[in-house]
């Protein structure tokens, strides 16, 4: 079962995309995640772009704490459509899914917002190769905000992807099988 963890959905179920191919983040990686990204500030009132959103549960984690506006971009039609279920259901203001490729949105006009995404969150399947989860990663640099945080979710057996210049990574946590990358734009 997976769950919002905190906020005004805390405790409430999410679907999920049928099949073997969608990995939702555990409930403990997110509270651990979420806790530290409200701690830092990076979540109240943040532009929050989900990338390879599954059932949504990432960005709509941050939806249920306060983030101002939350797009979910998954490729999958049957995730995608379990997104957009799960956004109906939750009646959060803000939150829209696109069906679309990752690599795709984030080279598209679409996926400029003024200001810049506070907040980008990157949990592509394990199988999606490091180099281009990299090159992922320098599509998406000019559109974040001066001291945006990105966050990457991998297999503990991959490496870590190579960050874009404009980036510091600041925290490395391993949960098992999942390891979680946070870094910041320089202000």
């Amino acid at each position: 079962m997976t769950r919002i963890v905190a906020g005004v959905a805390g405790g409430r179920r999410l679907k999920v995309p049928p099949g073997e191919t969608t990995r939702p983040t555990s409930d403990r990686v997110r509270e651990a995640l979420f806790s530290a990204l409200d701690a830092a500030g990076a979540v109240e009132g943040a532009r929050v772009l989900d990338l390879y959103a599954g059932s949504g549960a990432l960005g709509l984690e941050a939806a249920s704490r306060g983030a101002q506006q939350v797009v979910l971009v998954e490729a999958a039609k049957p995730a995608a459509a379990t997104a957009r279920a799960n956004v109906a259901a939750l009646g959060l203001p803000g939150v829209r899914v696109v069906t679309d490729r990752a690599e795709r949105f984030a080279a598209s006009p679409i996926a400029v917002v003024d200001g810049g995404w506070d907040l980008v969150l990157v949990d592509p399947p394990y199988a999606v190769a490091t180099e281009d989860v990299t090159a992922l990663l320098g599509v998406l640099a000019p559109l974040l905000a001066p001291g945006a945080t990105v966050v990457v979710e991998r297999s503990s057996r991959t490496p870590e992807p190579g960050w874009p210049d404009v980036v510091d990574r600041v925290r490395e946590r391993r949960y098992g099988e999942t390891t979680v990358w946070v870094a910041t734009v320089r202000s």
